[in-house]
């Protein structure tokens, strides 16, 4: 698994978790939809980490929890 299937998929889990949508936690985050769309949606496959800690503060969690998900272990080697 890629980094940013990842990430979105951790995103997906979260706002299904706290039974919020997408554009609502863009709300919360202070992110454009467009943009958090793109990532969930896979059309952008390299969110930032001050991106993913805008998502981090409005879920109220820790870069640490984010990332503390089997998601993230044995994930490819991406090379460009």
């Amino acid at each position: 698994m890629s980094i940013g299937t990842a990430v979105r998929l951790r995103i997906l889990i979260m706002c299904n978790q706290r039974n919020i949508t997408v554009n609502k936690l863009s709300t919360i985050c202070g992110i454009t939809q467009s943009t958090l769309n793109n990532i969930v949606s896979g059309r952008n496959q390299s969110a930032t980490i001050s991106t993913i800690k805008k998502i981090c503060d409005g879920l109220e969690i820790s870069i640490i929890d984010f990332f503390d998900d089997d998601l993230f272990r044995d994930l490819e080697q991406e090379i460009c």
